[in-house]
């Protein structure tokens, strides 16, 4: 009767804890790359690099945005009739280097939202 108890006691939290709506949360997060230092008046591709696992047509990335100096230059929206390609994916923008850059990028959940915002910034010589 014991070992019976505990193997459903077992079984009881294993469900909970699978079940459970922040057992498998998952927000989106960004990393964005790009060069450290830049020539004055090139230009730089940043690429942001979004990590969300799944992306279905009830549960995936909603929106990347990107800014540059403060000000938003590029978003990105998606739906569940327009997914990302892929789970893990890869955005790119090119930008004019005339004085340092602050880049800022973050990415959202349509259900568990974001896990903040990625910084870099570009020195510009």
């Amino acid at each position: 009767m014991k070992q019976k108890f505990t193997i459903t006691g077992i079984i009881t939290i294993f469900t909970i804890l699978l079940f459970s709506t922040g057992a498998f949360a998952n927000k989106t997060s960004v990393t964005i790359v790009a060069p450290e230092k830049a020539e004055k008046g090139s230009e730089i591709t940043v690429k942001i690099e979004v990590k969300h696992m799944g992306n279905t047509k009830g549960h995936h990335t909603d929106w990347v945005w990107l800014k540059v100096n403060g000000e938003e230059v590029k978003r990105w929206e998606y739906s569940k009739a327009d997914l990302p390609e892929s789970q893990n994916f890869t955005l790119e923008y090119k930008v004019k280097a005339d004085s340092n850059l602050e880049i800022i990028a973050e990415g959202n959940c349509n259900k568990h939202g974001s896990k903040g915002t990625d910084k870099v910034t570009v020195k510009v010589d």
